[in-house]
């Protein structure tokens, strides 16, 4: 998934999915609470990228299944979106990442990520430097 799409929710907190993701999203997808660089967003992710988060997480120990680990899914709701490709985000999603209703939705490769439109400007004016850019590409291995 890649991309930046500017999107509304609706007043019964529901999104579009923007066109150009609704293939690689599925007809079925998760979200859940996120986080990037320290900012608060919602997490998007695919059905087969759920169950490794879920597989992942089956095969911690027992003490690490507890806490901050276990809100990933005590806060993740599963989506279908309707036939005019919307989904709804609970209330409690929106309040983790303070959703207004203005609202950016980025591809993040196998993820997308949804946030409050002011919230990713800040984001973004923060991170397109040179230097975290080269940071980023460094980190990737290119």
């Amino acid at each position: 998934m890649i991309g930046k799409y500017p999107a509304k929710l609706d007043d019964k907190n529901r999104l579009f999915v923007p066109a150009k993701l609704r293939g690689d999203m599925g007809q079925t997808f998760y979200v859940t609470i996120g986080v990037n660089c320290g900012h608060k967003c919602l997490t998007i992710y695919t059905a087969e990228g759920w169950q490794k988060v879920c597989d992942k997480y089956d095969e911690l120990p027992l003490a690490q299944k507890s806490g901050a680990t276990s809100l990933l899914f005590i806060f993740a709701c599963e989506c279908v979106p309707d036939k005019q490709f919307r989904f709804t985000l609970t209330q409690s999603l929106m309040e983790y990442a303070g959703l207004s209703r203005d609202v950016i939705i980025v591809g993040r490769a196998g993820q997308a990520e949804i946030w409050d439109a002011k919230s990713y400007a800040a984001f973004e004016a923060e991170a397109l430097t040179p230097e975290k850019l080269l940071a980023s590409l460094e980190a990737i291995g290119l």
